[in-house]
Parts: C-alpha cells; structure tokens; sequence
C-alpha cells in the first residue's frame, strides 16, 4: 500500500507556517498514517489523516485546535503541539510528542510480549487513574479508551496516553463511539453519547485487563456464542452485560480450562481490590451516576495495592498482604501463589488505617504522613534501611527535613533526626509530625 507522505517531504505548521520534514514511516491505522518528523531539528510524531476519514470526522480540526489551545492535562498525555499542512487545502495532521522506546504498548501485555511485577501493574494504573482525573477535571472526556492507545514501562509503570485527537467536550456530539468491548453499555445501546462517566466505565474495563489480562464481561456466555457478530456483542456488553465474578449472579461465571487465565489473576489480589471491580461491573453497569467507580478511588486502591505488596522469601515473587484471606480458614492468604511455600511476613507501618509493608526496598512518601499531599509522591520521606555493622537489622531512615519523634514499646522517646535511621521493632511508634505510625512484625 502506498504512504499517503514521502520521505523528506516538507508540510508546515499552522501557528507559525514553521517547515516540518518527513523522515520514517512507524505505521498507519483507521484514520491515517503516524511518521517520526523533524521540526526545528527535534524528532516529533506526525499524524497524518487519510482523506475518507476527513469526510467522516467533521469535528476533528476543531478538537485538535481545541487541545492546542488549551494545553495537555500533564506530560503522561501524548498532546497535540500543532496542526501542519501540506499542498492541498484540505489534507492535514498535526505533531505530537514522540514516544520513546521505553514505553510498550498495553496490547504487549495482553499478548503476553512483557511481564511486569505487580509494582509496575499497580503505579500505572494509579497513573491511568490520575491522567484521566485531571483530563476530566477540565470538562474533558477521552470518548475511545482501550489498550491500544495507552503505552507503558514495563520496569516501573510510567505510562503516556495516546491519540489524543479523540478527545472533546464531555456529552459534545461526535462521530466517535469508541471501542465497543471498551463502551459503556449506554453507549453500547446507542442510548448515550461518550462522556466522563462513560469514560470511567471504559477505564475500569481497561485496568481489569492490565490486572487479570481479560474482559470482565467475557464469561460463560461469551463462550456459548459461536459467532460474536454485532447483535452478539450488543447483547453482551450492551443489552444484558454480566460480570464474570458477579457475586449475586453466576450465568456468566468463567469457564475452567477455557478462562483459566482470569481464573488464575483473581483471587491473588486483596479484596478491597476486588471489591472495586464488583462494583464498577454490578451497579456501575445500570448506574452511571452513582456506580461508577471514580478516578480517586482507583488511585487510592492502587496505592494501597502497592503498599501491600511484599516478596516470598523463597522464590522472590511479589505477593501481596490479603488480611483477610489469612483471617479466613483455608483461604491461604499466606501461601506464596508462585511456589507455594510459606511466606514470611515482613515488618509493616500502620499509619491510619493504611498498611505500608517494609520491604527491603520499601519507601514513605509525603502522601503516607500528610493528608494536605495526597498522592504526592516527587520525593521519599523515608527508606527501609540496612544496619552496615550488622545485616539482620533493619532500619527506616529519615529523610524529611524535620526530626521525628520515636516512641519505644518500654515508653523511650528519642528525636530520629534527618539522615538518621531507627530500628524496626515491634510496638515502635514514629511521629511524622501531623500523623504517627505503628510498627508491626
């Protein structure tokens, strides 16, 4: 097929008719082609639209000039910089950040191409959850969420969000509908246009992917249709959606042998955790209003899901700290999901009614100890620290700048200054300054 630009081709910018030259080809989609171009000697991403989609996405220049106007929401978004043009009047695309090469793609996950720890799992759907909070805060929806146009590193989670020429006002008419294993089932229905809370729908469907590589609503049923045409799937994510792990229904419950995938990942996260996907799936599928889970309630269940996290002392895979499961008989909460072997429970920080596990590489930050900087997490306030003269002695070392005031099991209060370390030990209480933290092992 051939490209619709050429190599060394030179289009312009809008705002200041600045040339801007094609140099590679990276690959072409349902609207149009994406190239890597030099503008002002700076490698950018140019997307190019095919002319048949032009004629379809009447809104599309106005959107574009919109979110140029208007700036990204921060730097996880891929923006728009600027619309270019070429010879012909109505041909255009415009520049947008270029990805680096860190940075996968969702479908890499879903192919199984990458294998992330759960620490990367849980801080890019907290970076998900967080993008979208402060795209929607301006009024903003993204109308098309799905794996494949959101990016991330699989060794720490930082993601970017992609293709941001679908986003418009929030219940602004618009050709695009979205993906339709990602809608919401109002929308499914043609019974709404895209909006923030149909957003949030979509966004739960795509973290229950990252987390249990599948869709919530592709159980049973799913697998007694033999061929998923388009009444099929309005049926299924439309019409009579159900969640695969519905407590109160089981029509649509996984099949053995056949989800087993799914059926593996579920019951290894905490039940707070699961508890948000109940609810997005069960009320959220009738209640757009009020059953929607929003963004702050997944960042708050993805820190948590962080903090929970601690590694087998026999194989070194994460697992994570499921209270309940270990209060329950049978349940196994303390049994390495990966090798089976006990796992040692490391020591942990109950600050409120937060528990942060102190692993080896454990670190505090201010939004642990300052209900004023939730989720700020730019610098640790505090790392779990090994004793140099002695090894089987770990510490938390200071790293704010105020001393903390530690209070010892046989009531000793010392002032742990900055840079200083103070044992882990049971009973052991820390005074951050607004908030105050108990040791448990």
């Amino acid at each position: 097929m051939q490209q619709l630009l050429k190599s060394s081709q030179i289009l312009r910018t809008v705002s200041g008719h600045t040339p801007c030259t094609v140099k590679q080809y990276l690959g072409g989609g349902t609207q149009g082609e994406v190239y890597i171009a030099d503008l002002a000697d700076n490698n950018v991403a140019l997307k190019w639209y095919f002319p048949n989609y032009l004629d379809i996405d009447k809104t599309l220049r106005h959107r574009l000039e919109m979110a140029i106007k208007r700036g990204a929401p921060s730097d996880k978004f891929l923006w728009p910089l600027d619309i270019v043009t070429g010879d012909a009047d109505d041909a255009f695309g415009y520049l947008m950040p270029l990805r680096e090469a860190r940075f996968r793609s969702l479908i890499d996950l879903m192919r199984g191409a990458v294998n992330p720890r759960f620490r990367a799992l849980a801080t890019a759907g907290f970076e998900l959850a967080n993008a979208y909070f402060l795209l929607h805060s301006r009024g903003l929806c993204y109308r098309d969420i799905n794996f494949g146009n959101v990016a991330f590193d699989p060794n720490d989670g930082d993601i970017r969000v992609c293709d941001n020429d679908n986003v418009g006002v929030s219940d602004e008419p618009t050709s695009i509908g979205g993906t339709v294993r990602f809608m919401a089932p109002e929308v499914v229905r043609g019974e709404a246009l895209p909006n923030t809370q149909t957003d949030l729908f979509s966004l739960a469907i795509l973290l229950f992917h990252i987390f249990m590589v599948h869709h919530p609503l592709e159980g049973r049923r799913e697998y007694d249709i033999h061929a998923l045409d388009g009444l099929a799937m309005k049926k299924l994510y439309g019409e009579e959606p159900i969640f695969i792990f519905d407590p109160n229904d089981h029509r649509n419950a996984p099949v053995a042998g056949y989800h087993d995938t799914v059926l593996t990942y579920w019951p290894l996260y905490p039940k707070f955790f699961q508890e948000l996907f109940i609810k997005a799936f069960t009320k959220g599928l009738n209640d757009p209003q009020g059953g929607r889970v929003v963004e702050g309630e997944w960042r708050l269940a993805m820190v948590r899901l962080r903090d929970s996290i601690m590694y087998c002392n026999q194989c070194d895979v994460e697992n994570f700290y499921n209270l309940e499961a270990m209060q329950s008989p049978g349940q196994g909460g303390r049994e390495c999901w990966h090798c089976h072997k006990d796992v040692q429970i490391p020591p942990r920080i109950r600050i409120n009614q937060n528990i942060v596990m102190l692993n080896r590489d454990a670190k505090l930050y201010a939004h642990h100890v300052d209900a004023a900087r939730k989720f700020d997490f730019s610098q640790p306030i505090a790392l779990v620290a090994q004793n140099p003269h002695n090894p089987s002695i770990w510490g938390l070392r200071n790293l704010s700048e105020s001393a903390w005031q530690a209070t010892f099991s046989d009531a000793s209060v010392r002032h742990i200054e900055q840079g200083r370390t103070v044992a882990l030990a049971r009973g052991l209480k820390i005074n951050f300054g607004k908030v105050e933290g108990e040791i448990r092992v």
